[in-house]
């Protein structure tokens, strides 16, 4: 007999088990020592909530907005790299499992699944994360390709001027597609039901890139061409550039830092994400759930405060809305959904964390998500 699925980890265990080691560590992995990519979880599992009984519990709603979007809960699909390579069109599925429960999905710049493709195969608007690179006519041209697919807000990634190094990633030899070789052989045939499904694809590649960005036509020269784009100049005073091209809702990702929130609120944002890039980028960095209670004290009056690292589980959720976070994204959790069950498992992740929300409001006796806040955690 199978084993459950009842929680995000046997989504993990069954992910691991189907998808080729080298995506599923590229998952699975955080910078240098992982002790930041630890940190998030361990620090969002220690607190405590304060149970409460003899309260009316019927009734209950989770829903909530996200920079004036209605979702079903505050919970958005984080945007995540080469989600394409945990299952074939990925990003596709995840896309429309995410709209079809209510919640947003975000297209990372670096997706198998181009813009256009995941446009085409879905109803309603999904958010665009963009990396600012030095090619500024590029840039330009996927603010431009975003607007037109109607994506509903623009995510600016601001945390990886410098891309942090993760062991793993190297000692796999990553690339999208793999590179031939004894090992990456090894790895796929041992993993037979994700190569039917790649094989039955043609989205291999990095489908923002190829026909757009100029001299990345073929694995080396692509994987040549986003080394060198990452710019090194990015500035705050670059958002204006960026606020200039885009009309409809900012959102700021990478916040550490009270006066790196102030800036980012004065730069005409819709919101913030304290985030540290899920642990993969500057190791030793404090736990993102650590940082939120001093950044939503700093600018929660002036700017929509969201969070991502280190969230598992629907407590996880409830814990940083306790604690300020009008929003909170997930991207570990969906992608152990994706690679394990694909479509189906994205819903299957979103699910689980929704019923745990849920289950978690009603024992610490709330009844709707706008009620939660530091009056339900034990104080020490």
């Amino acid at each position: 007999m199978s084993r459950p699925i009842l929680e995000i980890a046997d989504l993990k265990a069954l992910a691991r088990r189907r998808v080729p080691r080298m995506f599923f560590d590229y998952v699975d992995s955080g910078a240098y020592t992982e002790a930041t990519y630890r940190a998030n979880e361990a620090d969002l599992a220690a607190i405590k909530l304060r149970q409460r009984v003899g309260r009316k519990l019927s009734d209950r709603s989770l829903r909530s907005t996200m920079v004036g979007q209605p979702v079903a809960m505050p919970v958005a699909l984080a945007p995540t790299g080469i989600a394409g390579m945990q299952h074939a069109d990925g990003e596709i599925l995840a896309a429309q499992a995410a709209e079809e429960f209510g919640v947003p999905f975000t297209l990372s710049t670096m997706s198998v699944c181009s813009i256009e493709d995941v446009a085409a195969r879905c109803t309603k608007p999904f958010w665009f994360q963009l990396y600012f690179m030095r090619d500024r006519g590029f840039v330009d041209a996927l603010i431009q390709r975003a607007m037109q697919a109607k994506c509903s807000a623009l995510m600016v990634t601001l945390d990886l001027q410098v891309v942090g190094q993760r062991h793993k990633d190297l000692r796999n030899g990553l690339s999208t597609p793999p590179r031939l070789g004894l090992s990456t052989a090894l790895q796929l045939v041992m993993r037979p039901r994700w190569c039917a499904q790649m094989l039955a694809t043609r989205r291999h590649r990095l489908g923002n890139l190829v026909g757009h960005a100029k001299g990345a036509d073929d694995l080396t020269s692509m994987s040549a061409w986003v080394a060198d784009q990452f710019d090194l100049e990015f500035s705050w005073e670059d958002l204006a550039w960026i606020r200039h091209r885009w009309p409809g809702k900012l959102i700021l990702k990478g916040i550490m830092d009270a006066d790196d929130a102030h800036m980012a609120a004065s730069t005409g944002a819709d919101a913030i994400i304290v985030s540290n890039h899920g642990g993969r980028q500057l190791d030793g960095a404090t736990s993102t759930i650590s940082k939120l209670p001093s950044i939503v004290e700093a600018v929660g009056d002036r700017i929509e405060v969201h969070m991502d690292g280190g969230i598992r589980s629907g407590q996880d959720v409830f814990r940083a809305i306790a604690l300020g976070a009008r929003g909170t994204y997930i991207g570990r959790p969906f992608l152990y959904g994706l690679g394990a069950l694909g479509k189906a498992g994205v819903r299957l992740a979103l699910d689980i964390i929704v019923n745990e929300l849920d289950m978690t409001i009603a024992l610490c006796g709330e009844r709707h998500i706008s009620e939660i806040g530091r009056h339900n955690l034990e104080t020490k």
